[in-house]
């Protein structure tokens, strides 16, 4: 946004997708702006399509041919009649070109200016710039030469483990943990083609892995006019694959005077290229207070809700009207700071599988009651594909409270309320971490999860008998049971189990989470069990409690401590001939395109290595061999889409 004569905005374009083009969009309408929305070929019925005034399709799938396209999205603002573009987050919001361009189009970019993004955007350019400012660096290499043997030379240098890092990236895309100087090559390549694909540009830093440090970020907010100032602190420790699950603000334990340091360390960074509108500043804080520059984010931040929780403020609506050229309107000393605020990312993704992205139809999608403290900007609603072409973050859950445990404790609440099904989401993941006592002794670094993985992603444990026979029993009091109308009086009229002398009884073959379970319920067992809507209460030892239950045609979904259990009711015997005929080979851990295939066929391979690799919203996945063997057969080629459960590989195991 350049110096302008102040202009009124009537009609804003979103260039971006789901969640962050919903909660925009929010924003506009209620300033009584017109909103425009743009879409891909296979969001065209997404909510952001949905909810906005105007649509305007793109075509293509994938995120290249479509929401980074920049001459579509500059003619779909034309035809459109919109006067501004926001980036959003992600795809183009820190591409310099694209913020040039609309300004050639004559149209407002609510961004910083080109310059900005061109200062702060390549995190090279950044560090350089921070460096001959005088600020703090990790030890680290961010210089032009992009060759193997160079990030070689400078990860030897600066000692392993390092992080390699995408200078254009964010959102842990094109980020890769090097442990050892076997795994650079490997990883670099990797990183270069996951930075390619999202962004546009293939260049990497490396640097030093700090063990242990704090992830805190200052939100800095600047005018037209000169005035810039920060909004507090984001405590963002907790990541996992370098992307941020739970954020808050303010830091747990960050004094008043490390605040006001980090602050003005943030906006003097800020000031010295000319920034306009809302950015971030990372740092690293480690053990002993002291901080170091890690990244400037030149755009809206996926956590800037908690901001707002603990501010009243609304950032959206400072960009646009900073965008037509009023002043900030307040001062720093001005800016509040009211109790505690936590969010967390809701993902379609697989903890137990090493995340991996999920995809599919959600066929259950509740969210928690919203009202005072409690928030949810979410960009599906239930019905919606979850495809993979894009992020797989669904929403976000925020909590605010007068102080920190409050906040905890109300988004806890939130987290049982919400229902997800039809696709495997991270919800019963972020239950734990939030209730986990060392989160909720503020216990933070960006190694809590791998720290307590063994709490946060448990074993798997068999469900225990009172959840099959409460399920079994949800399925017949939530099933129709009749088999005749013409005289509904006949003990022959439904399927209810009579036996003549003894009590009434039925079996029921039931599925859930790769168990099976044959129940045999009673009439008179069942007496514990009531099903009423969608509250199934349950009677044991004299103790009564309540069970979401969700019916979804053939599929009854379960809330059991804490966790919802798709259940199905499954045929016996057709049970029995399909464990007769077992799948053979490797398979695509989710759906995605093939992006490399690395063997032949005839060719010998040992266990680990790499075979093939997926891309899956925007993040490659290597299919590795199980055990030492020989490929026997390919069936994918590269540039192939493939489905969740393809058999890629098949590898004949080597004799002994």
């Amino acid at each position: 946004m350049s110096a302008l004569e102040p202009v009124t905005l009537t009609t804003l374009l979103v260039a971006n997708r789901g969640e962050i083009a919903c909660r925009v969009m929010r924003t506009a309408k209620a300033m009584g702006l017109t909103t425009v929305a743009v879409h891909s070929e296979v969001d065209r019925d997404a909510r952001h399509a949905r909810e906005a005034d105007i649509c305007v399709d793109l075509g293509g799938s994938k995120a290249a041919d479509s929401y980074l396209l920049v001459d579509k999205l500059i003619a779909a603002a034309v035809s459109s009649g919109a006067q501004a573009i926001h980036p959003g987050y992600g795809f183009l919001s820190e591409n310099a070109a694209f913020a040039r361009a609309i300004e050639a189009a004559g149209l407002i970019f609510l961004g910083p200016p080109a310059s900005a993004i061109d200062a702060m955007g390549s995190k090279s350019a950044a560090k350089s710039l921070m460096e001959k400012a005088g600020v703090p660096l990790v030890p680290g290499y961010h210089g032009e030469a992009q060759d193997a043997q160079t990030f070689r030379d400078a990860a030897a240098r600066i000692g392993y483990p390092v992080l390699l890092k995408a200078t254009a990236g964010g959102g842990g895309k094109g980020m890769k943990v090097v442990e050892r100087d076997a795994d650079l090559a490997e990883a670099l390549a990797s990183a270069q083609r996951e930075a390619q694909s999202s962004f546009g540009d293939s260049r990497m830093l490396v640097e030093k892995y700090v063990l242990k440090p704090r992830h805190v970020e200052i939100q800095v907010f600047a005018d037209q006019h000169g005035n810039c100032l920060y909004l507090n602190e984001r405590d963002c420790s907790i990541q996992r694959r370098h992307q941020k699950v739970v954020e808050e603000a303010p830091a747990p334990g960050l004094s008043p005077e490390l605040r006001k340091a980090m602050g003005e360390s943030a906006v003097c960074a800020a000031q010295a290229i000319g920034y306009v509108g809302a950015g971030t500043v990372e740092f690293l804080l480690d053990a002993r207070g002291e901080f170091f520059f890690m990244e400037m984010n030149t755009r809206l931040q996926v956590e800037h809700p908690v901001t707002e929780a603990i501010t009243g403020l609304d950032l959206v609506a400072w960009q646009i009207r900073v965008a037509q050229g009023e002043p900030l309107p307040m001062t720093q000393a001005e800016v509040p700071l009211k109790g505690h605020a936590i969010e967390v990312r809701l993902y379609a993704e697989d903890p137990a599988n090493d995340f991996l992205p999920a995809t599919g139809t959600l066929s259950v999608y509740r969210e928690s009651a919203q009202g005072p403290g409690r928030r949810v900007d979410s960009g599906v609603a239930q019905g919606d594909e979850v495809s993979p072409f894009y992020d797989p973050m669904l929403g976000k859950l925020i909590a605010w409270g007068e102080d920190r445990e409050q906040a905890r404790l109300r988004l806890l609440a939130m987290l049982d309320e919400f229902a997800v099904g039809g696709v495997r989401t991270n919800l019963t993941f972020l239950r734990r971490i939030i209730a986990h006592p060392a989160f909720a002794s503020a216990e933070l670094d960006t190694d809590f999860i791998p720290r307590y993985q063994a709490q946060l992603l448990p074993a798997p444990k068999g469900l225990p008998v009172e959840f099959w026979h409460a399920a079994a029993e949800a399925f017949r009091q939530s099933t129709p049971l009749r088999v005749r109308d013409d005289d509904p009086h006949s003990p022959w009229a439904s399927l209810s189990g009579l036996r003549l002398g003894l009590p009434s009884e039925v079996d029921v073959h039931l599925s859930c989470a790769g168990e099976t379970q044959h129940v045999k319920l009673r009439t008179l067992e069942a007496a514990n069990i009531t099903l009423n809507g969608e509250h199934l209460s349950v009677e044991h030892n004299g103790v009564r409690r309540q069970h979401q239950v969700i019916r979804h045609g053939d599929t009854l979904y379960l809330q059991w401590q804490g966790e919802l259990h798709a259940v199905s009711q499954v045929d016996a015997l057709a049970l029995v001939a399909a464990s007769n005929h077992p799948q053979a080979g490797l398979t695509a851990p989710m759906n995605g395109s093939i992006v490399r295939v690395l063997v032949e066929v005839g060719q010998r391979v040992e266990a680990g290595t790499q075979l093939v690799v997926l891309e899956a919203m925007k993040m490659e996945h290597s299919v590795r061999a199980a055990h030492d063997g020989t490929v026997g057969a390919l069936y994918c080629v590269e540039g192939e889409m493939v489905s969740e459960g393809t058999v890629l590989v098949s590898l004949e195991a080597t004799e002994a």
